[in-house]
């Protein structure tokens, strides 16, 4: 079973207590959704490997450590996923990006996937899924399925807020991937919406509603 780990860091909870403000405007809303996936992805890049190598400093040689072996990827589920990216790649500004379009049917609450664009190297690296929500889990699990079939073997999916149902869905289906995420939240809606949540975070980041 994949582990879940909630981030809580009194930086993160305030700013999500922010973040769940109905009168957050769109400005501080965005700005806010990149500084706590920077926080969160502290926690998430916590275990990538290591190599000691040697470097002059101004006064002697240093023995001193740099990341080793498979580099990263930051993969966001478009459109609200692209909030968050700025805030990752500013900790790691030589990690690849790809981009992976799912949009929810407003009937079913199913995921369709509609654009899939990616590192040519994407097995080679560590994969780290961006979305700010994680509710019913079913766009998650689309975008891991999409990477596992590519042959991406070292995959995280990070997040802001998410929903115990959600959580379930990628655990039963990708139980091999590591969740991170800042908050869990009570549940879902009738309308799988995250309560209390945020609203849409899409519609909130981009001014679209």
């Amino acid at each position: 079973m994949s582990q879940i780990h909630i981030i809580d860091h009194p930086l993160i909870q305030h700013k999500i207590s922010l973040l769940r403000d109905k009168n957050t405007g769109t400005k501080e809303f965005r700005e806010l959704v990149a500084e706590i996936a920077n926080l969160i992805c502290y926690e998430a890049t916590r275990d990538l490997p290591l190599k000691e190598i040697e470097m002059e400093t101004p006064l002697a040689v240093a023995k001193t450590k740099v990341i080793s072996g498979r580099k990263l990827a930051f993969i966001p589920i478009l459109r609200a996923g692209l909030g968050m990216l700025d805030g990752v790649t500013s900790l790691v500004p030589a990690a690849k990006v790809g981009h992976i379009g799912i949009f929810r049917d407003p009937d079913t609450h199913e995921p369709v996937t509609y654009y899939s664009k990616l590192p040519d190297d994407i097995a080679e690296r560590h994969a780290i899924i961006l979305d700010p929500m994680l509710a019913t889990g079913n766009s998650a699990v689309a975008a891991i399925t999409e990477l596992k079939k590519l042959g991406v073997t070292n995959i995280k999916f990070m997040c802001i807020i998410c929903s115990p149902e959600g959580v379930e869905n990628v655990q039963k289906t990708h139980p091999d991937v590591e969740i991170y995420a800042g908050v869990m939240d009570e549940g879902l809606n009738e309308d799988k919406f995250i309560i209390p949540g945020v609203g849409d975070a899409g519609d909130r980041i981009f001014g679209t509603k």
